[in-house]
């Protein structure tokens, strides 16, 4: 069952005997919700900033495809000029060989760019799991501190009456 920030300002506690202050449990509850709702708040954005990632990264392996297909046609051509003159041909496919290169150098430049992007978007995505995970230890271990602090003593409990003075003296 997920738990969301509603349910936990809703969320009711029996009541005992010196049970627990209600104004400190819903004060409690809303610092909770709050947090709980930033937390909410950020892991939405780091779905979307992951999902615009994908999204750029599917754009790139798109672009790597097109690249090669053009290399398949440019090598096509060059066998469909050989065949038609072979003089013409050679002039054509020493062309064809240098503009090949070039198409297969910048692709490999582009796939190096590509593979030095998906690393970069690893070690954000780390990055930011470590943060998300040091923020959630945060939040456990400030549970753990309001759990077990002792509960603050009742102020009728320390408070002493006076004698009332005499009006006569």
């Amino acid at each position: 069952m997920k738990v969301t920030p509603l349910d936990i300002r809703q969320k009711q506690f029996r009541r005992r005997l010196r049970g627990l202050d209600p104004k400190e449990v819903e004060a409690f509850l809303d610092l909770v919700a709050a947090e709980f709702e930033e937390v909410v708040r950020e892991t939405l954005a780091a779905k979307d900033e992951i999902r615009r990632k994908s999204a750029r990264i599917e754009e790139f392996r798109e672009r790597e495809k097109t690249l090669q297909e053009t290399m398949v046609t440019a090598q096509k051509a060059t066998e469909d000029i050989k065949q038609a003159a072979k003089r013409q041909a050679e002039i054509v496919v020493s062309e064809a060989e240098l503009e090949a290169e070039r198409i297969v150098q910048g692709a490999h430049a582009r796939l190096l760019q590509l593979v030095d992007e998906i690393g970069e978007l690893k070690r954000q995505r780390a990055q930011f799991e470590a943060g998300i995970r040091s923020i959630v230890d945060a939040q456990l271990k400030l549970l753990e501190v309001f759990q077990s602090a002792p509960p603050a003593p009742k102020i009728g409990e320390n408070v002493e009456f006076l004698p009332a003075k005499k009006a006569a003296e």
